[in-house]
């Protein structure tokens, strides 16, 4: 899922991060595909609809196909072609993961009845698609594997274009996320010999963590994919938007704006990096280190923003963007630690002296927050006391402790 709103959190502040893909197609050596989006937008929509009958299995397949094809031909990558699909999350999702479908599965459960009380025309429960089935080890998605390494074969044989490249495909039964499995691939193909650091990489998804994980792999020519999403204010409810977004994160998209070819935009990570370095030396200005390592920054920014919002950690509330608290992460970071010659990481190992100096300036915003919002004023004329700044830190605190070896593994696969 990644932290939520960051996608547009970039295109509002770094416009020129993010290019139409019909007015720049770029010369892409490698093109690494995380199919799960695929897969949830050719199979159904983001409305829990109960009325609505499940296309025929067919058809679906069909669409997964078209759609892989489509892009192969956009993108045409001269070295590899890698599709990868999640297998089984690491132990640190799988509590979230498990939330996320005991729900799918209890509104679908609701809006069925809902349906049958106004008197809809509710179809069987076995003809409605349910998303849970896309899941690692499920008898669906071991059709859904067998079909794509058929149509992989076959178009390796058929299709000259295909035959320019080598196609590489990781299926539901290895484990791992997606976006990790690529991000693995490209850092073993960096340890072999005859690689080269000017290879063009781009990465088709639309989870939201993608940005992080390109980053992360520091290479210098890195590209992303993805639908165009239109940023408006609407009028749907803030329920109806949180569980949209959460969606889009994860691949689902209410409508089926993908099918059409100029409706993809380009992420520039070499110009996200550009942005952030300047951001950083704007900030600390003549205060600036002198062994500052723009790489290492990199890192950091990373491990921050998965406080913000991410699959394996506990966020921290009072760090939101809605709230500008990226920007508030920032200005810390730099004022307490990239200031005071600190990195919050090196070498993918945690300095945690510097993340508990920078969590304990997070937690001196938590009574200016509460203020703001109202909570610390009617704690006070109510006569309670309010929360400290002490005891706030430590909740935080103890909730990094508790997941200190979930993050050990998760910046270490990061770097």
């Amino acid at each position: 899922m990644g932290v939520p709103k960051f996608f547009r959190w970039v295109a509002e502040r770094c416009p020129t991060v993010i290019t139409p893909f019909r007015n720049s197609p770029p010369a892409v050596d490698n093109l690494y595909l995380d199919m799960n989006g695929i897969i949830h937008n050719c199979t159904h929509t983001n409305d829990v609809d109960a009325t609505q009958k499940a296309a025929a299995e067919k058809v679906m397949i069909e669409a997964m196909f078209a759609y892989l094809e489509k892009l192969f031909n956009a993108i045409q990558p001269r070295k590899y072609f890698f599709l990868a699909v999640d297998g089984v999350a690491p132990r640190a999702k799988m509590n979230q993961q498990r939330q996320r479908r005991y729900r799918s599965g209890y509104e679908l459960m609701v809006a069925r009845q809902e349906a049958l009380a106004r008197g809809d025309d509710v179809p069987d429960e076995k003809d409605v698609f349910d998303s849970n089935c896309i899941t690692p080890g499920t008898d669906f998605m071991v059709r859904v594997s067998e079909q794509f390494q058929y149509f992989i074969t076959m178009k390796i044989a058929s299709d000259p274009a295909w035959q320019n490249c080598q196609v590489v495909y990781s299926g539901h039964d290895n484990p791992g996320e997606g976006e990790h499995k690529i991000v693995d691939f490209i850092r073993c193909r960096k340890m072999q010999p005859g690689y080269s650091p000017n290879e063009t990489h781009c990465m088709y998804g639309l989870d939201a963590d993608l940005v992080m994980l390109a980053l992360a792999t520091h290479e210098p020519h890195f590209l992303l994919l993805r639908e165009v999403v239109t940023f408006g204010p609407g009028q749907e409810s803030r329920r109806a938007r949180e569980q949209r977004e959460e969606d889009e994160a994860n691949g689902i998209i209410a409508d089926k704006s993908y099918r059409k070819a100029d409706e993809f935009v380009l992420l520039h990570v070499n110009v996200l990096r550009d942005y952030l370095d300047l951001d950083v030396r704007n900030r600390l200005g003549a205060n600036l280190p002198a062994g500052y390592d723009l790489e290492r920054f990199l890192d950091d920014f990373v491990l921050m923003c998965f406080f913000v919002g991410n699959d394996f950690l506990p966020t921290i509330p009072t760090l939101s963007i809605y709230d500008d608290g990226l920007l508030q992460m920032l200005d810390i970071y730099c004022q307490y630690i990239l200031g005071e010659c600190m990195y919050l990481t090196n070498a993918g190992q945690i300095n945690w002296r510097a993340v508990e100096r920078w969590l304990q300036r997070i937690g001196d915003l938590e009574l200016h927050h509460q203020a703001m919002s109202g909570e610390g004023r009617d704690g006070v004329l109510r006569g309670r006391k309010s929360t400290s700044v002490s005891s706030t830190y430590r909740r935080t605190e103890a909730a990094v402790r508790h997941t200190h070896r979930t993050v050990d593994v998760l910046i270490t696969e990061v770097n």
